[in-house]
């Protein structure tokens, strides 16, 4: 009897993750060396963690590389993007101290392909923004990437911050970071919800007036970095 191949291997293990919804948006597999490759467009940022999630757990899948995309909410061109990026970042009170702009953001100066602001670097190439730079928490380091993947043109996110001095992670740091995104969130009413996190899977309690803002909810939490899953019990009782 033939073994099945590691890419047959994690093409069923992903295919059997129903928000992945592999036959409307399928993904390109290679593997090489322990190295696999996954490439294609998801339709939303769960999907896009879910499925690299189920390939990881596949055994002689040593490291991924990562080059799925996420179906934009509007399309945007990459300027455009990172006007907005720019824009969120530097009204962020947490940051400002990090997000000063720099000369070359004043009004009436064109921008140029990566731009810095303070200690932190943005750029952006066909909807996938990178962050760079230095922040000086975990907390800095989720923020800002929760609030470029608010822009609705963004196709991914790159969260390279540098954290100094390195810190410790574990789950409380991601519940911490899932709730201060909670709080910076106009839809939601974060004084209503409750967060815990288990080996990096997210789980969201409490009472919300609507669908709207459930889902922007479990959004926000599958937005902060190093976040593997998202358990949705918020009620909605309007």
């Amino acid at each position: 009897m033939r073994s099945v191949s590691i890419p047959d291997a994690v093409r069923c293990k992903v295919a059997a993750e129903p928000r992945v919804d592999a036959p409307h948006h399928p993904i390109t597999l290679s593997f090489t060396d322990g190295v696999l490759t996954m490439e294609g467009e998801l339709a939303d940022l769960a999907a896009k963690k879910l499925a690299l999630e189920r390939a990881a757990s596949v055994p002689g899948v040593d490291h991924i590389v990562d080059r799925l995309r996420v179906a934009p909410a509007r399309t945007m061109g990459d300027a455009e993007i990172r006007d907005h990026v720019r824009d969120l970042l530097l009204e962020e009170p947490v940051l400002q101290p990090l997000a000063r702009a720099t000369p070359s953001l004043e009004p009436g100066v064109p921008l140029r392909p990566d731009v810095v602001l303070g200690t932190i670097g943005l750029s952006v190439a066909r909807g996938v923004v990178t962050l760079d730079g230095i922040v000086p928490s975990l907390a800095h380091k989720r923020l800002a990437g929760a609030l470029a993947w608010w822009v609705p043109g963004v196709r991914d996110v790159v969260n390279g911050l540098e954290v100094v001095p390195p810190e410790e992670d574990d789950d409380g740091e991601i519940s911490d970071a899932v709730r201060l995104v909670l709080e910076k969130d106009p839809l939601v009413d974060a004084s209503q919800l409750g967060v815990s996190t288990r080996r990096a899977v997210v789980t969201l309690s409490g009472v919300v007036r609507c669908g709207v803002e459930r889902r922007a909810a479990e959004r926000d939490a599958w937005c902060v970095f190093g976040v593997d899953g998202v358990t949705n019990h918020i009620e909605v009782r309007e």
